[in-house]
C-alpha cells in the first residue's frame, strides 16, 4: 500500500517543483506531468497502455468541452463589452458607486464573481471577473489572485449546484440536508474571505480601516441567506441568492457611508440596461436552461451527445451537452449582446478569432492536467492516495478529511470531480470510523472549495489576464492564502464536530 502512496505522490510532487519552486510554464510543467504520470500508470501500476492513453484522451476531450469551451464564451463576452465600449458605461456605474478599490473588489470579484459562478462555474468568474478589475486600475496578477481567492465558497453551489447534487448523487446521500450542513460548514470562511480580498487589494492588513463593518457585512450578506435557502430549497440557489444579497448589501452600506450614489454622468438607464445586457443574458439563459426549468432543461438537454473514451473497465459517460452547455448559452449571450449593443455579426466573428488565439497556451495547460488527473483515476493512483491516508491518520481523520477534498479540486480543478473523485471514499471513512456520514461527506465539498490552489484555476486567471507563463508567481501567492484557508477549515469543521458530537 505504502509503495504505491509513494508512487501515486510522484505526478503531485512533479506539479508542486515545476510550477511553485522552479516557475515553470503551466503549459509545459503540466504536459511534462501528464508524460510522467502515464509511464507510472504503466510502468508501476500495471495499467494497460491502450487503457492509459484512452484515459489522457477522455481527459483532454473534458479539457476542450466544457472546461476550454466556457473560457472562450466567457472571454468572448467580455472582449464584445469593452470593445463595444460598454465596458466604460458599467465601470463609470461602478465608480458612481464609489471610487474605492477595496469596495469595488467587495463587489465584483466577491458578490458578483459569486453570482456568475453560481449560474456558470467552469472558471467563469475568474475569467470575468478579473478582466473587469484590471480596467478598474488593478495589477494583472492582483487581480488574477484575488478573483481566485473570491471564487471559493461559491464553488459549493456553482453551476446551480452541480458540486453538491453530485455528491450526493454519488453517496447516496438527501442532496438538501448535505446542502444545509455544507452551508453551515462554509460560513466561517465565507465571513473571513471578504477581509482577505481587501488585505489583498490594499496589499496590507491596514487596508482594512475603515471599512472593517461592510466587509463584514459583505460575508454575513452571503452567509445567511445560504444557509436559509439550503434549508429550505436545497442546493440549486444558495450561491445564486447569496451573492445577490451581498451585492446588495455592500451597495446600500456604501451609499450610507459615502451618501448619495452619484448618477452615471451622460447614462441613461437604457443605456446602462444595454451595456449590461449581455451579463443580464447570461443569468437569464443559464436560470432558464437549468433544473429550475425543467421544460427547457429537458429540450436542452436532450440534444446530448455521449462518448465512451476509455477503453477499460468500468468507462465514464462523457456527455457532450451542445446545447445546455454553460459555454453555450454564454456564447449565445454574448451574441445577442453584442447586437444590443450595435456590433456587427463579422465584428464578433472577429473577436471570436482574436480571442481563441490568446488561450492556446491555456488550453494546452487544461487539457494536459485533466488529462493527467483521468490517468489517476483510472490507474487507481488517486484511489492509493486516499485509502493510505485513511489508514494513516486513523481517528484523527476528520480533522484532515477537507485536505482530500482540496486535493481532488488540486488535482482535477473541479469541485465536482474532487467529489466524484473522494465522495465514497469520505463516505466509507466515516462508516468505519462510526461518526456523522454527512459531516465527513460536506467535508469533502468544503474542502474542495480551496480551488485558489489548482493549477488548472491558476490557468484559466492567467489565461483571462493575457499572462501565461506566471503561473507559479501566482501559485505562490495562492499557495499561502489556500493554506490558511485550508487551515481554518480544518480546525473549525473538526472543533465544530466535536462540540457537536458529529466526529
Amino acid at each position: 500500500m505504502w509503495i504505491n502512496f509513494l508512487w501515486a505522490l510522484v505526478p503531485i510532487i512533479w506539479l508542486i517543483i515545476s510550477l511553485g519552486i522552479i516557475g515553470m510554464p503551466a503549459s509545459r510543467a503540466c504536459t511534462i506531468g501528464l508524460i510522467i504520470t502515464i509511464a507510472d500508470a504503466v510502468l508501476m501500476f500495471k495499467q494497460p497502455i491502450i487503457n492509459t492513453l484512452s484515459g489522457a484522451l477522455e481527459g483532454i476531450i473534458m479539457g476542450i468541452w466544457p472546461i476550454m469551451y466556457v473560457i472562450l464564451a466567457a472571454l468572448f463576452v467580455y472582449q464584445i463589452t469593452t470593445d463595444s465600449g460598454s465596458m466604460e458605461t458599467i465601470e463609470k456605474l461602478l465608480s458612481s458607486i464609489t471610487t474605492d478599490k477595496r469596495i469595488l473588489v467587495l463587489i465584483i470579484a466577491w458578490g458578483f464573481g459569486g453570482f456568475l459562478e453560481s449560474i456558470a462555474g467552469f472558471g467563469t468568474a475568474v475569467a470575468i471577473c478579473a478582466g473587469i478589475l484590471i480596467s478598474l486600475g488593478l495589477e494583472p496578477i492582483q487581480a488574477s489572485v484575488i478573483c481566485l481567492v473570491a471564487n471559493s465558497t461559491a464553488t459549493a453551489f456553482g453551476a446551480i449546484g452541480l458540486p453538491v447534487l453530485t455528491l450526493a448523487e454519488v453517496t447516496n446521500l438527501n442532496d438538501v440536508q448535505l446542502g444545509f450542513i455544507v452551508t453551515l460548514q462554509l460560513v466561517i470562511l465565507v465571513i473571513l474571505v471578504p477581509f482577505i480580498l481587501v488585505v489583498l487589494t490594499g496589499k496590507s492588513i491596514k487596508a482594512l480601516k475603515g471599512i472593517v463593518f461592510i466587509t463584514l457585512m459583505s460575508g454575513v450578506g452571503m452567509a445567511i441567506p445560504q444557509v436559509i435557502i439550503a434549508k429550505f430549497t436545497g442546493a440549486e440557489l444558495p450561491a445564486l441568492v447569496g451573492s445577490l444579497f451581498s451585492i446588495l448589501v455592500t451597495v446600500w452600506l456604501t451609499k450610507r457611508k459615502t451618501g448619495s450614489v452619484e448618477e452615471v454622468e451622460n447614462e441613461s438607464v437604457g443605456e446602462i440596461i444595454k451595456a449590461c445586457s449581455p451579463f443580464i443574458l447570461v443569468f437569464i439563459f443559464v436560470l432558464l436552461a437549468s433544473s429550475l426549468c425543467p421544460p427547457v432543461n429537458n429540450f436542452l438537454t436532450s440534444v446530448t451527445t455521449h462518448l465512451h473514451v476509455y477503453l477499460g473497465k468500468n468507462p465514464n459517460d462523457l456527455p457532450i451537452n451542445w446545447l445546455s452547455s454553460p459555454g453555450t448559452l454564454i456564447l449565445l449571450a454574448g451574441i445577442i449582446g453584442g447586437k444590443i449593443q450595435g456590433l456587427s455579426l463579422s465584428q464578433m466573428f472577429k473577436i471570436l478569432l482574436n480571442v481563441l488565439k490568446t488561450i492556446g497556451m491555456t488550453t494546452i495547460t487544461v487539457c494536459a492536467i485533466v488529462g493527467l488527473a483521468k490517468v489517476m483515476v483510472y490507474a487507481g493512483m488517486t484511489k492509493a492516495l486516499a485509502v493510505a491516508l485513511v489508514s494513516l491518520l486513523g481517528p484523527a481523520y476528520p480533522l484532515f478529511a477537507p485536505l482530500i477534498g482540496a486535493l481532488g479540486t488540486f488535482l482535477t480543478g473541479s469541485a465536482t470531480s474532487a467529489n466524484v473523485l473522494f465522495g465514497n471514499l469520505q463516505y466509507s471513512a466515516a462508516q468505519s470510523l462510526g461518526v456523522s456520514k454527512y459531516w465527513i461527506v460536506a467535508s469533502n465539498m468544503t474542502g474542495a472549495t480551496a480551488g485558489m490552489l489548482s493549477p488548472q484555476n491558476i490557468a484559466v486567471a492567467t489565461g483571462a489576464i493575457n499572462k501565461e507563463g506566471l503561473e507559479g508567481k501566482i501559485l505562490k501567492e495562492t499557495t499561502k492564502w489556500g493554506s490558511i484557508y485550508l487551515l481554518i477549515t480544518c480546525v473549525f469543521l473538526y472543533l465544530v464536530g466535536l462540540i457537536t458530537k458529529l466526529v
